[in-house]
């Protein structure tokens, strides 16, 4: 049984994100990610401008006519929700925590590929993998999606990106999309985060919020790693030391920009704020330009 509140929150989340894939996203979506390839489809009789190689010699020599095969797209893929529920995502200085945006970018991402008759799963990780969802379609799958974002305690409070990456080479053999939602505070995961990028039509969702990138003016404050627990006091009233802060944050944001260009990776960066659906109709509205 679903406690009573989290049902609520779920039938919100379904509600609100389901009018944003109807009206705004489902678009983009089935535009960013066309099918694998091609399937065949049917023979006709050659027109102009048909390219001979598509000839059915077979076929022409039976009908005594020439006839070409016609090829369709074929559409049905599989999306792999790949999500960090580490220690450093119940963390937001706005309105949300970075673990409620994922939740609302997945839902958004999972109805979008259930309307277009894909299949959609379910990977949460830690420095472990906590939880995996296998692909499939309907929106009772999407629904019991969400349920487990929300409700799934993790058992461990660390982060290893390319653990998860690695598990997800072993269990999705064929080419599918990959959206990997996390903050990315972790390091090492450059080779594996390239390697599956080779086999996978591969995205990073970066979640960030301010207070990551510069410190209020508000004299002594504790900063606590969410992930170790380790607690410094810095002096936020000094302008060195907010300064500092901010070039090491930016200095950080632009490596990972980085690797992810350099391993071919789709990148976008959703702050916690109010609205995660502008920055990600965005990006796959760029993406749709480039193909």
């Amino acid at each position: 049984m679903i406690p009573k509140e989290l049902f609520k929150k779920i039938r919100r989340l379904e509600i609100r994100t389901k009018g944003v894939v109807d009206n705004v996203f489902g678009g983009e979506y089935h535009s960013a990610f066309k099918g694998r390839g091609i399937e065949f489809a049917e023979v006709r009789p050659y027109q102009v401008g048909d390219d001979i190689r598509n000839i059915d010699w077979n076929v022409s020599a039976r009908m005594d006519d020439t006839y070409v095969k016609v090829y369709e797209e074929e559409r049905e893929q599989t999306v792999m929700l790949m999500v960090d529920i580490s220690g450093s995502e119940d963390f937001g200085s706005q309105e949300k925590l970075k673990r409620d945006v994922a939740a609302e970018v997945c839902a958004v991402m999972a109805f979008s590929a259930v309307q277009n008759n894909d299949k959609v799963g379910l990977l949460l990780f830690t420095d472990e993998v906590e939880k995996f969802v296998p692909p499939k379609k309907g929106r009772r799958h999407v629904l019991r999606l969400i349920r487990d974002l929300y409700a799934k305690e993790p058992a461990s409070r660390d982060t290893d990106i390319g653990e998860a990456l690695r598990y997800v080479t072993h269990i999705v053999r064929r080419r599918s999309i990959l959206i990997v939602i996390s903050d990315f505070l972790d390091k090492g995961y450059d080779s594996m985060l390239r390697a599956v990028a080779r086999r996978h039509d591969t995205v990073a969702v970066e979640l960030a919020d301010p207070r990551e990138t510069e410190l209020p003016d508000v004299g002594l404050v504790d900063l606590t790693d969410a992930e170790t627990g380790e607690t410094v006091t810095v002096d936020a009233g000094s302008e060195k030391v907010r300064r500092a802060f901010q070039e090491a944050a930016e200095s950080r944001r632009r490596q990972t920009a980085d690797l992810f260009r350099r391993a071919g990776v789709g990148h976008v960066r959703i702050d916690t704020g109010p609205d995660f659906i502008e920055p990600l109709v965005a990006f796959f509205r760029r993406r749709n330009e480039r193909a």
